[in-house]
């Protein structure tokens, strides 16, 4: 279970806080790290707060956008300590160690973890299924990143724990970040050929709107390849040339 989850750091300003996520990730068994356009990195400061964890440094992927960070994961998972204006299907760090342990590592999960001062954007959580909060003090809910992945770590290995030697349930096999965003695409560009869509007055609210229903649909690779033959026939139907 543990082997398949990938902790996603997006746009780290402090390298300490980079080593410390290190340390904390191989406390609890984590060891795949991803960092998507890091301030500094590497970086001394990072080795030093990593404690002995250079092992998760070392091996560390870093990339230059969050779609090629997620690229392979089937759930999406983002870590955020402000409410949306588009609700997300939101779950604490124990539910969601539990929904990853109950399936027993048969996909990989993605979990990100956002910018020290404002977290992950609008644009970043769309990529999401699920919405990840941390329960903690209203009045000061600001929380470091490398101790929020300290906090999610802890319940992840937990669950592992409990896990062990227990049968996973079967799971589908689920569309990876890559597949869904090509669906997206797809969608869009079809959209805007029937005239739903319209370049000058799309809201970028009901852009997000479409995203969160098939993103909450999880959506199997199956379902993305009867999605996209509809919209392919659609697209002939209307004598359009398609890719």
């Amino acid at each position: 279970m543990l082997a398949n989850i990938r902790i996603v750091m997006v746009a780290t300003t402090h390298p300490g806080n980079i080593g410390a996520a290190a340390r904390a990730m191989k406390n609890m068994g984590l060891s795949d790290l991803a960092l998507v356009n890091p301030k500094l990195f590497p970086s001394e400061e990072a080795s030093s707060r990593a404690s002995g964890a250079d092992d998760i440094l070392a091996s560390a992927k870093v990339y230059e956008s969050l779609d090629e960070a997620i690229a392979g994961s089937h759930r999406i998972i983002g870590a955020s300590a402000r409410l949306r204006t588009i609700a997300w299907p939101e779950l604490t760090p124990r539910q969601c160690a539990e929904m990853t342990a109950a399936e027993g590592g048969q996909h990989q999960t993605a979990i990100l973890f956002g910018r020290e001062h404002a977290g992950l954007t609008n644009e970043e959580l769309e990529r999401c299924h699920y919405l990840l909060h941390i329960p903690c003090n209203p009045a000061f809910s600001s929380l470091n990143v490398a101790a929020a992945v300290q906090v999610v770590a802890y319940e992840l290995f937990q669950a592992a724990q409990g896990a062990a030697g227990a049968k996973p349930e079967t799971m589908p096999d689920l569309a990876t970040g890559a597949e869904m965003e090509s669906f997206h695409d797809h969608l869009i560009r079809t959209l805007f050929d029937i005239g739903f869509l319209h370049e000058r007055k799309s809201s970028p609210a009901l852009l997000r709107r479409l995203r969160r229903i098939f993103n909450r649909a999880a959506l199997e690779k199956t379902d993305i390849h009867i999605l996209r033959g509809i919209l392919t026939t659609i697209q002939h139907r209307l004598g359009i040339r398609t890719c």
